[in-house]
């Protein structure tokens, strides 16, 4: 069944199951139809997230278990609610002690029953690594590590004999080694010695497996990884025993009903999308009869994790429901922004920066830096299976493996969307034009030589050229699998920290290249939605993001008031040091703009560190993400503690504080105003609404892991019982207002599913001075009306604080209300009544600048 609304709950040691379960009451009351909860699967010790598995079959104890997954199951069942479930078919957790599968295949390699389970190429070109797994765990070069004693032989009471190695990752010895170890003792391979380091090399030697440095990974592991990760191996979903493993679990829990749905991870990483889907969605059928009594209706719900390009569009063949609503995300952002600022703060990054390239130029630029670094092996693994390709005719056997490779180089560097899916012919129209935006940009800037290699691909990929299937299939296969993680850490993990114009649009989903778009631009996605993709979530914040909504919301005033900001940021970078990069220093003042709390108090000690130290966090990962003056592979220590030291300089001055607060005081009314058209629009457009924890509150969260941080929901119903539409807007800086503008919104979703869940969408007309103030809509059967209308800009000066423009600031707007002129339109979010016409906006805003509308039911 498609959820009415969701809510994700991010589960770990901390937060358990039975915590799940205590809130059932709360998100009944919120109007959620459904809990959606991140990974539950048994995971690495102490994670926080879920999606380091290391047993895809059980169900981690540290939540509580089965046992206790039933019982909030039970619970949740008991008040109405179900369970959509986030799975990771894409990897599993590697190195350390604790993935069973994996340490089989170190231990038996090829004769493994698991070694067709995980992403591995037992013939790779490095004949060194022939029938091996590289295994790029050690913290040192490997002649360091084993002369430095860092590698040593360890036995367990069974008689199992492994090699420890940089403290907790374990390699275990083949059986048909065992008998000589055990023969000369442990002490014989003592590395502290020069006869026992010789002797314990020599074994290594001999095993599945080639330990190396971690930073041999990028050039020459032979497994895939989950982007550059080296403890997440990818594994093989395509294979039907391997999907079987993976999913036994969900597929189980969805059988007993205690899921209703599930939520896919990273589903740009599997070899072959549409085909996963098609066969999940028949292993979901098929259990339908086999759920008891009181279960949901099927079929399963069901969504991906898929982050579209400008202009992209998800597959109408694929067997899902939608995605989890990355798009919507950037969709509403853009409105919030206006358009008429991307000149001025461009200008103004231009002048800080010294850079005059926009954002496509910074991805570029990144893109090429990932492949050559970050993915020099599997760019490699791709030109090899190209070359193999080639080989098989003789029209192309003198194409070379390096100049194949160069053509990968170019064509993925401008490539403006994730991957493509389709093989030869059958590239969609959308696929087809992004690979030949591509080919454009490859061609003008590849060495001429290199072209008939470029050219070659551009035929693989469309369905010519030489070699067997099963072959061309493997090569296509590798090539999608390298372009997903090469967009995501070139974009996401690089570009977006670069290009800093303001960081309200870099966004995960988001291209930062575009600052706004308007009214019509989002009416054309909800009207696309509605009609290819009603099913799929709605989301404004999620465990990934770069930073909270309401963060965004704030900073998007700013490109309102470009002259303004400029006038408080120039001086701030004046008299910041010499030594920092002025682009660092701005993105930093542009974080304490967006993410100061409102409720701290500017001369609370205490209350500054916390923030201070949470900006911190945030501060170093940026620096280390962006890879300019430091990375996560070499950190300059040097410069993050300047850059350090320059936080706690600013947040130390009480002249600066006092700058920063008045801003803040500024702008805040205006961003909550943002904040709560955001809420409302997310509630109220086809789709289905989700609210990532804690965020029915105001969102000022950062970067992960500030945005895991513990939820104090005791507060949260507290304040549901007791807010009120007198009370809410004079209490806005609570976040009181949006908590109630949500509830409300979602409880009449639930009142009145028919509407929202297959009502059509009609963009309503706004008329007046401030039209371009408001977005306005309709969702309409023919027995039912909703109309949902937000502020989504206002005055500078908005009276008293407070977050709602003055009634005489709206001149002669009015908002076409068209509906049925003889049933009153009740507002559930201010309790006013209104009658169908044109309506004075501020009429309409009177009390809130938000509203919700459905026509009073006749007596």
């Amino acid at each position: 069944m498609t959820p009415t609304a969701t809510y994700r709950l991010q589960f770990h040691a901390g937060f358990t199951f039975a915590d799940g379960a205590g809130l059932a009451g709360y998100l009944c009351d919120l109007g959620i139809s459904h809990l959606y909860a991140s990974p539950i699967a048994v995971a690495r010790a102490g994670s926080t997230h879920g999606y380091d598995v290391v047993d895809p079959t059980a169900i981690n104890p540290a939540l509580g278990g089965e046992d206790g997954f039933r019982q909030m199951a039970a619970t949740l069942k008991a008040a109405g609610l179900g369970i959509i479930l986030d799975i990771v078919p894409n990897h599993l957790a590697v190195g350390g002690a604790d993935n069973a599968w994996w340490l089989d295949v170190l231990e038996k390699g090829e004769a493994s029953a698991f070694a067709g389970l995980f992403d591995i190429d037992w013939r790779p070109r490095d004949p060194a690594l022939q029938g091996q797994v590289l295994a790029p765990f050690l913290g040192a070069p490997y002649g360091e590590a084993l002369a430095g004693g860092d590698i040593r032989l360890d036995a367990g009471p069974d008689g199992s004999l492994w090699a420890t190695a940089h403290g907790h990752h374990r390699f275990p010895i083949r059986a048909a080694d065992r008998g000589e170890v055990i023969a000369l003792g442990l002490e014989a391979y003592d590395p502290a010695k020069e006869p026992g380091r010789a002797r314990l090399h020599d074994l290594l030697e001999r095993q599945a497996y080639r330990l190396a440095w971690w930073q041999t990974a990028g050039d020459e592991i032979n497994w895939r990884r989950f982007f550059d990760i080296t403890e997440l191996a990818g594994v093989r979903v395509e294979v039907p025993e391997v999907f079987d493993r993976i999913h036994a679990l969900p597929l189980r829990l969805y059988a007993e009903g205690l899921i209703d749905g599930l939520r896919i991870d990273h589903i740009d990483g599997l070899a072959d999308p549409a085909g996963y889907l098609t066969r999940l969605r028949s292993e979901l059928a098929k259990l339908e009869s086999a759920r008891p009594a009181g279960s949901a209706p099927g079929p399963a719900y069901l969504v991906v994790e898929k982050i579209l390009a400008e202009g992209e569009a998800l597959s109408r063949d694929w067997a899902c429901d939608g995605t989890t609503g990355y798009e919507f995300m950037d969709g509403v952002s853009a409105l919030l922004h206006e358009p008429e600022g991307a000149a001025p703060l461009a200008a103004l990054w231009r002048e800080i920066s010294g850079r005059d390239g926009g954002y496509g130029d910074e991805e570029h630029a990144a893109r090429l830096e990932i492949l050559t670094h970050g993915f020099a092996g599997q760019v490699d693994a791709v030109a090899g299976a190209f070359h193999d390709l080639a080989r098989d005719d003789l029209k192309t056997r003198d194409l070379t493996q390096g100049a194949l490779r160069r053509a990968i180089t170019q064509l993925l560097t401008g490539f403006a969307a994730y991957r493509l899916y389709g093989e030869g012919e059958a590239l969609s129209p959308g696929e087809a034009g992004i690979l030949a935006q591509a080919m454009a940009r490859a061609k003008a800037a590849i060495a001429p030589a290199d072209r008939p290699a470029l050219d070659q691909i551009e035929a693989w990929l469309t369905g010519g050229g030489p070699g067997a299937p099963h072959a061309r299939r493997r090569a296509l296969q590798r090539f999608h699998q390298l372009s997903a993680p090469v967009a995501a850490k070139s974009a996401e993990d690089t570009a977006f920290y670069r290009y800093l114009r303001l960081i309200s649009r870099n966004e995960v989903g988001s291209y930062p290249g575009r600052l706004a778009s308007d009214a019509d631009d989002f009416h054309a996605a909800n009207l696309a939605r509605a009609k290819d993709w009603p099913g799929s979530l709605l989301t404004t914040a999620t465990h990934d993001h770069k930073r909270g909504e309401d963060v965004r919301a704030r900073l998007a005033v700013l490109s309102e008031r470009p002259k303004a900001w400029a006038s408080r940021a120039r001086p701030w970078l004046a008299g910041a040091p010499t030594e920092i990069d002025p682009a660092d220093a701005y993105q930093m003042h542009q974080t304490l703009a967006g993410a100061l709390p409102l409720d701290l108090d500017m001369d609370d000690t205490a209350g500054l560190k916390v923030f201070g130290e949470r900006v911190a966090g945030w501060f170093t990962k940026a620096l280390r993400e962006g890879k300019l003056r430091s990375s996560w592979a070499v950190p300059n220590a040097a410069y993050e503690r300047a850059c350090l030291a320059y936080l706690d300089h600013c947040l130390g001055d009480p002249t600066y504080r006092t700058a920063l607060a008045d801003l803040v005081e500024e702008i805040a009314p205006a961003g909550a105003i943002k904040g709560l058209a955001q809420a409302l629009l997310r509630c109220a457009s086809p789709g289905v609404p989700d609210t990532y924890q804690g965020t029915e509150l105001w969102d000022f969260s950062l970067v992960d892991p500030d945005n895991r941080r513990p939820v104090d929901f005791a507060l949260r119903q507290e304040m549901l019982r007791q807010t009120s539409p007198e009370t809410a807007l004079a209490d806005w800086r609570t976040g009181a207002v949006k908590q109630m503008v949500i509830g409300r919104a979602l409880n009449l979703r639930t009142a009145r599913p028919d509407v929202f869940a297959q009502g059509a969408y009609a963009p309503l007309r706004v008329k007046g001075r401030r039209k371009e103030a408001v977005i306005a809509f309709a969702r309409r059967t023919a027995t039912d009306t909703v109309i949902a209308a937000a502020v989504i800009a206002s005055p500078a000066d908005l009276a008293q604080g407070l977050p709602l423009p003055d009634p005489a600031w709206w001149d002669d707007t009015v908002v076409q209300l068209e509906a049925d002129p003889e049933i009153p339109l009740h507002d559930h979010l201010s309790e006013q009544a209104h009658v169908a016409g044109a309506v004075p906006a501020a009429r309409l805003f009177e009390r809130l600048p938000v509203a919700l509308l459905a026509l009073e039911p006749r007596s």
